[in-house]
């Protein structure tokens, strides 16, 4: 089964602090805030949410079909892609544009800053839903705000079914966009941060998104995650990774194995005990595509 990835590819840089945030950032002095942080450790990594979701699931066997767009400086993550056994047919590439760019710092304590530039990934919405390529499932994960918004609709159209899957993009949408993402997916996947958002932005409560769709996920980093199916919602319990190095790229890995489950008819909660065991994989490796099972 095809699954496609409606998602960015990005170029990562990952810095390190050695330090923990919390230490330079005083709260009463926000409103003129003016930190600089040191990092001794500075890498480049292929990156994005499709990417990562695609490296995923070709490590676990399943068929990666990206939908994504990049700029003309992208020539070296195609070729990865393709060398990895994804179907790169459905990337597009504009000129005067870069590929996205994220820029992440990670302290002590694994907390993240982020700044993200978008560059390419702005025009994603250039690109439609193929129709006609055999797939039968799909996700929609954070993307330019166009492109997140007509790829639901035009998955929904297709009868395709789908993870809703906002990430960091949900701060872009309100309540009534959220309301009708839902509406559209068949499944949510959130981490606790971002259920707590939702329930705001929709004046829904996650057990009553849960009885909108097929499932809901909430993540709960090294405590597991919660799973809302049939009426019910279960802690599925955390695995312990065997190191904690780099968690940049851990939600791509259990959605990956979400996606992975269900194309095989998996029960949600299943689908969830695998994507804790390759989240737990994945943050003992550096980056978002370095893992390997």
């Amino acid at each position: 089964m095809s699954i496609l990835i409606c998602g960015s590819l990005a170029f990562d840089t990952i810095m390190t602090f050695e330090g923990r945030f919390a230490e330079q950032i005083l709260p009463s002095q926000l409103h003129i805030l003016n930190v600089s942080f040191l990092v001794p450790g500075m890498r480049r990594e292929f990156g994005g949410c499709a990417g990562n979701i695609a490296y995923g699931l070709r490590q676990l066997g399943s068929d990666a079909v990206p939908l994504a767009m990049v700029g003309n400086d992208a020539q070296d993550y195609l070729a990865r892609l393709q060398g990895l056994g994804v179907d790169t047919r459905y990337i597009g590439t504009t000129s005067g544009n870069y590929t996205a760019q994220a820029m992440i710092m990670t302290d002590r304590d694994n907390n993240q800053i982020t700044a993200f530039h978008p560059g390419a990934m702005s025009q994603a919405h250039e690109n439609r839903v193929p129709t006609d390529a055999g797939i039968r499932l799909a996700i929609v994960a954070p993307d330019g705000r166009d492109a997140m918004l007509q790829h639901a609709q035009q998955l929904s159209d297709a009868g395709i079914p789908f993870i809703f899957d906002p990430g960091q993009g949900l701060p872009m949408f309100n309540g009534e966009e959220l309301r009708r993402f839902i509406a559209m997916a068949s499944w949510v996947a959130v981490n606790d941060y971002e259920g707590k958002m939702l329930s705001d932005r929709t004046g829904m409560s996650l057990s009553e998104i849960a009885t909108q769709v097929n499932g809901l996920v909430v993540t709960l980093a090294e405590h597991g995650c919660d799973v809302y199916a049939d009426g019910a919602v279960v802690r599925v319990a955390g695995v312990q990774a065997s190191a904690v190095v780099d968690p940049t790229g851990c939600g791509d890995a259990f959605r990956a194995a979400l996606l992975h489950g269900l194309s095989q008819g998996w029960a949600l909660a299943r689908c969830a005990e695998l994507g804790n065991r390759l989240g737990a994989t994945k943050i003992a490796c550096r980056g978002g595509q370095n893992y390997t099972l």
